[in-house]
């Protein structure tokens, strides 16, 4: 499997984003269980985030973005998502 790195941003209000973030945790606990999220967290200005996946293709990834309650309540809008070759770690 390929490394990408997806970077989100939010879109919503602090407390719409906030109403989210239980179930989108939830969320990606479940696909860093079956070995398809890597890591993922906020910016430290809270702007967005970083998710890197591991996944076959980018359309795998979109998809699994697509599915996070996140997108599904419309707080956050996917700015990129790249093929990323990892030469330490991971």
């Amino acid at each position: 499997m390929t490394h990408f790195v997806a970077e989100i941003r939010y879109t919503a209000e602090p407390d719409v984003v906030a109403a989210s973030r239980a179930e989108h945790r939830a969320y990606l606990q479940g696909l860093h269980a079956a070995g398809r999220l890597v890591l993922s967290g906020p910016w430290a200005d809270r702007s967005g985030a970083c998710l890197v996946y591991r996944a076959e293709d980018e359309a795998e990834v979109r998809t699994m973005l697509e599915e996070d309650p996140f997108r599904r309540d419309d707080v956050v809008e996917v700015l990129s998502v790249r093929e990323w070759d990892v030469v330490v770690g991971g």
